[in-house]
Parts: structure tokens; sequence; C-alpha cells
């Protein structure tokens, strides 16, 4: 107990007074406001001794699953979660902990998705916190990728959201099938079907046979409509929770 009332906070602004007014700094250094999406009935986040341990933890298991430990690996830690210095040992001894193993990290996400349900933009943020710190180096790894995506899931994060996230970190891979349809990840779902109606007209292989292309153009073109077929039918997947859609 000792450890975590300091830790409990590692986000408490310095004057406690008036806290609903206050914000907390979100993972882009924009603010989001305490009573925002619910987040008021939530409780303060900068009290809460398991968020403060689950970010910690989070951002030590990440490290581990990148592999041996860097140079400057938690003041990167420190810039994008910004702990007090007056719990920075405290902190610090719960981050070497942690950093020991990867096991683990899907029960602290999942505690933050208990907690912190009804207060989406607490987890999106979070997510995208241990994003930024994955790019200190410069590079994410793909064990990086599959931990982040892991955690995502773990959250409770809606699958377009976590690819959001991704994609303003990362940028869209090139099996996205945002990017297959040419369409953003927070399109509504009008936008993702006007996008894949318009990429399957003009790659439909109607269109290459009724310009007497030859058999292995027509065949691309076979290819491609399958693939923009796949790529609209799994994001409205997706967006259904995994339940199959058509293409109406």
């Amino acid at each position: 107990m000792a450890l975590l009332d300091p830790i409990a906070k590692l986000f408490q602004p310095k004057a406690e007074k008036d806290i609903t007014s206050q914000a907390v700094a979100g993972a882009d250094g924009a603010l989001v406001s305490a009573t925002e999406n619910d987040c008021e009935r939530q409780g303060q986040i900068w009290q809460d001794g398991a968020y403060s341990t689950a970010v910690t933890a989070l951002s030590a298991k990440l490290a581990r699953a990148e592999g041996p430990q860097r140079p400057n690996e938690f003041e990167a830690f420190a810039a994008i979660f910004a702990p007090r210095p007056a719990a920075e040992a405290d902190i610090r001894r719960l981050y070497r902990l942690a950093r020991q193993t990867t096991l683990g990290y899907e029960g602290y996400a999942h505690k933050l998705a208990v907690r912190y349900g009804r207060c989406p933009v607490v987890l999106e943020r979070v997510l995208d916190g241990l994003y930024r710190l994955a790019l200190a180096d410069g590079v994410v790894s793909e064990r990086e990728t599959a931990f982040l995506d892991s955690v995502a899931a773990a959250l409770g994060l809606p699958m377009e959201t976590a690819r959001s996230v991704r994609a303003r970190r990362l940028g869209i891979l090139d099996d996205d099938p945002y990017r297959v349809l040419a369409v953003d990840p927070t399109a509504s779902d009008e936008l993702v079907r006007a996008a894949w109606r318009k990429a399957l007209v003009e790659s439909h292989p109607d269109r290459a046979i009724a310009r007497g292309l030859p058999a292995h153009l027509v065949a691309r073109a076979q290819a491609q409509a399958q693939a923009i077929n796949a790529a609209f039918d799994r994001v409205m997947s997706e967006r259904r929770g995994g339940l199959a859609t058509g293409p109406a």
C-alpha cells in the first residue's frame, strides 16, 4: 500500500480544490475535461491508484516486448504520461518490476476497461500514449504491434477506434481494409459504403471485358474486385462486433 499511495497521484493536479474543472493532458498534448463522456461519474483518474499503476505497468511491459532496455527509456515514458516528481522514485520501482516480464499485461488493460468502460476517451488516450512510447526509438517492431493490438482488445476499444489510433501514429498498413477502400478509419458507414461502391465500379471485371482487355488483365480486375469486397465485408463485420454482413 505504501507503494500505491504515491502512485495514485501520478496524474493528480497540484491543487485538489475544484478538481472537476481541471483537465488531464492527453497523449497528444490535448486537454480532456474530467467531465467529458461521463468521466466525472467514473471518478477522477488522478486519484485512482489502479489507473496509475496500470498505465505504468503497461508502459513497462510494452518496453519489455520490444527487447533489451534502452537508455532514457523511463524518461520517454515520463515525457508522455507525466508522473509527478514527488512520486517518481516509487513509479520507477514499479516500472522496473513490471518490466521483468510481459506476462499479466492483459489484466492491467482489462482493469482499465472495467473502470473506464463508460469513459472511452480515457482508454483511447492510454492506447495512443502507448503508441507514442513504442515510437520513441523511431521504429515499431512486429512484437510491439502485436502487443498493442492485444492491449487495444483488452481495453475493449472498438476495432475502428484502435485502427484509427494506429493509423494516426503509424499510418494505414498495406493490408488494412481501409487502405484498400481508400477511406479513413473514422469515416461513417455511409462514407465507407460509398467508397466501396466507387472502388468496385472502377475495378469491376465487366469494365475490363467491355474494353476488350486481355485475359490476364481481366483476371487482375477480378482479383481486385474480390479484395475490395473482402475489405468492405471485413470493415462492416468489425463494426458490428464480428457479425457477417452483406453489401446492402
